[in-house]
């Protein structure tokens, strides 16, 4: 077993600001050299444009384009490495697992993927210009993995394939813009349909109100239905779906086999984080090991975050947050069945060796 912790950063200010902080944290990291020498085997298959990138974000959340300058300004980068780095459009993205359940006043979602490109980072950002407040895990810095605003939002995404990807954004940069933008899931919708999308994966929205909306989204299209699970393909535009599907298709039918009967918020974490109940997976090296399991119960303003399974998460009192009184630890700690470096933990988290 291996120990790993996520940092907690927490900032209220301008996004200039909050980019400029977190530049200086990341300046000398071993996120930033890991990445450096990740770019050595992974040759970008994207162009960079410093204009179409700006438009694309500033037409739908125009203080990331801020975070992104306060980035620049504190690493001392060109502006196209910060792009590339941290833009989260026209990026490419590799596959990955990833399960989510809804029920009353929850959503919880495994997040699985690789620990090359996990960069340990829990954010809790009160913008001071605009924008909502978030609090949630990061990916390349400005992206969320999975997040709850001020509001009551909630989203996370399920990887589906990269086949023929198009110009657009990240599945985690999609993330930020719709916590960032949207108050509830009309408008989190309405959104995933205008934005341009580079890979196919499914966004699922969740809010006070309980309704959960699963968004189909690929470079070719959007499909919108409703569902309380949601795994790793498609259910509407199925001729998008990859070929293998067995496990995924396993996950879902675990966990609408348990929603026969209504499960609490604490028993669907337990479904999604306990080692033994089918939908945990330690396949690291397949780029779908679960490394972190996120409950948002947006009625309560709470958030629960464990890192690794078969822990007790750590609860978080975003409210209590959002009215200046700050989470009191800076780590978080937990452990996962795995020897491959995390790209913020250890040197050579490359990929050279294993």
């Amino acid at each position: 077993m291996k120990k790993i912790y996520s940092d907690i950063i927490q900032f209220r200010g301008t996004h200039f600001d909050f980019g400029y902080m977190q530049g200086e944290k990341l300046r000398d990291s071993l996120s930033v050299k890991n990445r450096e020498d990740q770019w050595k085997v992974r040759k970008p298959r994207f162009s960079i444009n410093e204009g179409e990138a700006r438009n694309a974000i500033t037409r739908f959340a125009p203080g990331i384009w801020d975070e992104l300058l306060g980035l620049q300004e504190a690493l001392g980068w060109p502006i196209e490495r910060v792009l590339k780095e941290f833009g989260g459009y026209r990026l490419d993205y590799v596959r990955s697992g990833c399960s989510i359940i809804t029920g009353e006043d929850y959503l919880i979602r495994n997040y699985d993927y690789h620990p090359k490109t996990y960069e340990g980072r829990y954010t809790f950002y009160q913008p001071t210009d605009q924008g909502y407040a978030i609090k949630g895990p990061s990916q390349r810095v400005t992206g969320r993995m999975d997040g709850m605003n001020e509001k009551g939002l909630v989203i996370g995404y399920n990887f589906m394939n990269r086949k023929n990807p198009g110009d657009g954004f990240i599945c985690c940069m999609i993330g930020r813009l719709i916590l960032e933008s949207c108050a509830n899931v009309s408008e989190a919708v309405d959104m995933l349909k205008e934005i341009p999308h580079r890979h196919s994966f499914t966004y699922v929205a969740y809010d006070r109100s309980g309704e959960t909306y699963a968004v189909e989204a690929s470079p070719r299209g959007v499909e919108i239905r409703q569902t309380t699970a949601c795994t790793n393909h498609f259910e509407m535009m199925k001729h998008e779906n990859r070929n293998h599907l067995v496990d995924s298709m396993r996950r879902l039918d675990v966990m609408k086999n348990r929603q026969e009967q209504p499960l609490s918020a604490h028993e669907a974490f337990r479904l999604l984080n306990d080692t033994d109940k089918g939908v945990f997976s330690d396949l690291y090296g397949s780029w779908a090991g679960t490394i972190h399991t996120s409950a948002y119960l947006p009625k309560e303003m709470k958030a629960w975050f464990s890192l690794g399974g078969d822990r007790e998460p750590i609860v978080f009192d975003f409210s209590k947050w959002l009215s200046g009184q700050d989470v009191e630890f800076d780590r978080i700690n937990g452990e996962v069945n795995t020897d491959i470096s995390f790209l913020h933990m250890e040197e050579h988290a490359n990929w050279f060796r294993k």
